[in-house]
């Protein structure tokens, strides 16, 4: 065969390369997550949801940003028979590629915490700082979530900064509309 006839072949692992993400860190897992953001769980089960159209509208307009799924990942944190909280697993865009979370919300809809699971940027990583994220501790819907008022920007991380930001936000309001209160 001749050499041309090859090359195409050859330039595939290239392009492979040069399209996946070249600072992709996982921090947590899932299950790693859970425990960081409600410690006093005892078990964290899957609560399915499927968001209807009016909940998706009513989302958007509690949090200011859209739900980009109608299915997000939802788990309840149980002791014993008692609901102690939420963990609500989601991603955004940091500038180029998605950043995975998570936030504990409490049964009456305050952020436990946030941490990172995920970060895909070569910049930006100061998200993960626990000060930082410890801004979002207590929030409810009724906090206005603005960069550089209420929640502090990062220099560096200006998007990632503002899109968990407004993430956070987007999952109390998911909280708010779909999820039992207590």
């Amino acid at each position: 065969m001749s050499h041309r006839h090859w090359a195409h072949i050859t330039a595939l692992p290239v392009l492979a390369v040069i399209s996946a993400p070249a600072w992709a860190t996982d921090y947590l897992t899932v299950e790693q997550a859970q425990r960081a953001l409600i410690p006093q769980a005892q078990t964290f089960a899957v609560f399915p949801v499927t968001l209807n159209p009016a909940q998706l509208q009513q989302i958007r307009r509690l949090s200011g940003v859209p739900q980009r799924t109608n299915q997000p990942r939802v788990w309840r944190a149980m002791r014993g028979n008692t609901v102690v909280g939420w963990v609500i697993v989601d991603e955004v865009i940091g500038k180029h590629e998605f950043i995975t979370y998570a936030a504990g919300i409490s049964p009456d809809g305050h952020v436990l915490g946030v941490e990172i699971l995920s970060y895909r940027e070569s910049k930006g990583g100061q998200v993960r700082d626990p000060n930082w994220r410890g801004r979002f501790r207590g929030k409810t819907l009724a906090d206005p979530f603005r960069l550089n008022q209420d929640i502090p920007n990062i220099s560096g991380a200006t998007l990632s900064s503002r899109n968990i930001t407004d993430g956070v936000k987007r999952l109390l309001a998911i909280h708010s509309v779909a999820l039992p209160h207590g």
